[in-house]
């Protein structure tokens, strides 16, 4: 086995001042860093180059629809999609003029919904999803490519969401501190590593992982159906073949020979 390595590589990874994914909502975390990397030097001044960007930074702020503010959503978009989109539009030029870059997201499965409380939290991710399916399709061209983790991690952040979760299933506590036991933050690591690599020839794709395994989620239509005069009644009468997702095809965003 090749081991990937990323000798002479320049890499920016953004987040983890208070772990894998956000440090609430003080700046002093992100401050921090920011002084560590200028007084190491660690700049474009500094490299004369950047070869990938690791899009991590977030934060958490768990509740119900009806409780949360419309200032809670704009704090999500604000950290999770802005955040990503500036990091990654300075980057962008010396990516273009390199003709060479890797960009890695971060958007966890609750951008598909599923858990509860996180309506705020999951929009923005999916405000990120959109962000790095669009964005493949138009790097492809210039050798960037542009990928996304889903991490399956537990952390400070999601810790605070535990016992909501574990309501929300019905699960006894001790079984829920089994789980998330079985989801350290370092086992998303690799597929991190991965799509950063010079190797990897994957672009709009998102991996799932932790807990030991990857897998990758995808956008998928199903066959469905055809009429030439399509009504409501029609819908309705045909929506288990609508819905029957097994000769379905996955979604690219661009050729992988682009």
């Amino acid at each position: 086995m090749t081991k990937l390595r990323f000798d002479g590589r320049v890499v920016v990874v953004t987040g983890a001042g208070r772990g894998i994914d956000g440090g609430g909502s003080s700046p002093t975390p992100a401050e921090d860093v920011v002084r560590e990397i200028n007084e190491a030097g660690g700049a474009i001044d500094a490299f004369r180059r950047i070869d990938a960007v690791i899009n991590n930074a977030g934060i958490h702020d768990p509740g119900t629809f009806d409780e949360l503010s419309v200032d809670q959503f704009r704090a999500m978009l604000d950290v999770h999609f802005f955040g990503t989109l500036f990091v990654t539009r300075a980057a962008w030029p010396d990516f273009a003029e390199a003709g060479y870059g890797r960009i890695v997201n971060n958007v966890p499965e609750a951008m598909l919904g599923g858990t509860p409380e996180l309506t705020s939290y999951g929009t923005a991710k999916g405000a990120v999803f959109g962000l790095t399916r669009n964005l493949a399709t138009e790097a492809a061209a210039q050798g960037i490519r542009v990928n996304a983790v889903a991490p399956r991690a537990y952390t400070r952040m999601s810790a605070s969401h535990s016992d909501a979760l574990s309501e929300y299933l019905s699960m006894p506590k001790e079984v829920m501190d089994q789980i998330n036991a079985s989801m350290p933050p370092e086992m998303c690591a690799p597929a991190a590593a991965f799509l950063a690599h010079e190797s990897c020839p994957l672009n709009g794709e998102i991996l799932q992982v932790g807990m030991g395994g990857v897998s990758r989620i995808a956008v998928v239509h199903t066959p469905g159906i055809a009429k030439s005069l399509l009504t409501a009644e029609d819908i309705a009468e045909n929506i288990d073949a609508i819905m029957d997702a097994r000769d379905a095809r996955v979604t690219d965003t661009v050729s992988m020979e682009q």
